[in-house]
């Protein structure tokens, strides 16, 4: 049997007693990263009384997932196996999902528990009444994906849930402000830690609220595209001001000005 569990996002009391049982009982532990699931299990150790007397560990992250699991001896799988990601639940925005396949294709009993999870964490504090959303986790870094997936984004008819890391979040934000100004947004930074967090406003008004406080920590989004509020119209500047590459820009203008995008593009 093969365990899929869920790791803290942040707050150690949020792992379950079932979680607890099954590490007790793992012999072999297949991990996104060996060295932060070590630490998470002495954690768990001196916090909750974990016993555990694994004998293997396996480092299984999305680089090599399939590589080692289409190389791997399958008796291991005849005792109790278990993977965790580093943290939140594995196959969602985390490495996984080619694990599960495996278990399908092999006929291998597998179970994923329930546990903690930033996006529906995020959409619950968010207060957005509508039952259907999409998640998209992490957009592109740059160029035209990112640019493709914004533009997806902002014409949702649901409210969308991202992901987004310290380092990119700024420019995120900026984004959302030029493109989305009067959209409503949950934004929480480290969710369940310490110092955790949480701006429901505008996207223009997050963008003001941002500039005062520290960025740095894991963000969690939720986005209200599915109500969008009427205000001020993007302008041409506001626009220009995006760090987009050329062509999206041209898309972008060509409705706001009701040219052609070879026209915009090319006086660009």
């Amino acid at each position: 049997m093969v365990y899929f569990i869920p790791t803290p996002i942040g707050n150690l009391e949020d792992i379950s007693l079932r979680a607890l049982k099954t590490l007790s009982e793992c012999q072999t532990l297949f991990c996104e990263d060996t060295r932060i699931t070590k630490k998470l299990l002495a954690l768990l150790e001196a916090r909750h009384g974990l016993i555990c007397n694994i004998e293997r560990f396996i480092s299984l992250h999305s680089h090599n997932e399939k590589q080692v699991l289409d190389a791997i001896d399958e008796t291991i799988f005849e005792h109790t196996v278990a993977y965790m990601s580093d943290a939140g639940m594995p196959c969602v925005s985390d490495p996984g999902s080619y694990f599960v396949q495996y278990c399908q294709m092999h006929n291998i009993n597998y179970e994923v528990l329930p546990g903690a999870n930033a996006a529906l964490l995020a959409y619950s504090a968010s207060g957005f009444a509508n039952p259907r959303f999409i998640f998209f986790g992490f957009l592109p870094h740059k160029g035209k994906e990112r640019a493709n997936a914004l533009q997806e984004v902002i014409s949702a008819k649901y409210p969308i849930i991202l992901y987004e890391s310290p380092h990119r979040i700024e420019k995120l934000i900026d984004e959302l402000a030029v493109l989305i100004p009067h959209v409503r947004a949950c934004f929480i930074k480290e969710a369940t830690k310490k110092f955790e967090k949480k701006i429901v406003a505008t996207c223009k008004q997050i963008q003001e609220q941002t500039k005062v406080i520290n960025l740095k920590g894991e963000w969690a989004i939720v986005l209200d595209t599915s109500c969008k509020l009427d205000g001020e119209a993007i302008s041409q500047q506001d626009i220009l001001a995006l760090d987009l590459p050329p062509k999206q820009k041209a898309k972008l203008l060509a409705k706001l000005s009701g040219k052609s995008v070879k026209e915009c593009y090319e006086a660009l």
